[in-house]
Order: structure tokens, then sequence, then C-alpha cells
């Protein structure tokens, strides 16, 4: 597993991003978030697709590291794992940062020049 140098696993990140590129998955997250915990079938009643769709996108929410399942009776109830978003926000605020700090740097010297220039 590589790693970007901010204690974040670059595999982390891209499974994390791939799973929020989907804004059925979105929506599941801010459902979950909302309720705490919920089962498929409570979520599904929530959205315009089926149940079985609403299993397959918690499939990928879960491999991703964005929520767990655990089963209570013979239901299995997801909930909100935020350790992975935690870590794929840390990571894009310092590229923020370093883009941030790269900017300052050309804006320096286009303003230089510009002053060397009158």
């Amino acid at each position: 597993m590589t790693n970007d140098g901010l204690g974040v696993a670059a595999e982390t990140v891209d499974h994390v991003l791939a799973a929020l590129a989907d804004p059925t998955r979105r929506r599941l997250l801010d459902l979950l978030a909302a309720h705490g915990q919920a089962t498929a079938t409570t979520l599904a009643e929530g959205l315009p697709v089926s149940r079985q769709a609403v299993v397959k996108h918690l499939a990928v929410l879960d491999s991703a590291g964005l929520v767990s399942g655990g089963r209570v009776g013979r239901e299995v109830r997801y909930a909100v794992r935020p350790a992975a978003l935690d870590a794929t926000a840390r990571w894009m605020a310092a590229l923020a940062t370093d883009w941030d700090r790269r900017l300052a740097t050309i804006r320096r010297v286009a303003e230089a020049a510009e002053r060397e220039s009158r």
C-alpha cells in the first residue's frame, strides 16, 4: 500500500473517492448520518432504487471503509464509519495547502517580474 506522506494510504483515498463518485452512495451516507443506523430496507424507502440496489451500493461503501454492517437478529444494520472519510478529507486539505503554496510562489514571481519591468 502506497502512503501519501501524510499517513494516509493512497488506496484508501482511491476507494473513498470512487465510492463517493456515485450520487446514490452519497445519498446513502447522508441518510445513515441522519439516522445513525438503518437497514437496507429502511434506506431503500428514501431512495428511487430497489433494496437490492441499495445493498450493492452499501457493499461498495463498506469496501471503501465508509460504512459497516452489523447483524442484529435477522437484520443487518448499517452505520457510517468516519475514519476513511476523515483520512480523505485530511489528504484533500493537505493537497489544497500544497497548491496554495505553489500558487503563492507563482504570484510572487509574477509580481517581482512586473516590478522589474517598470
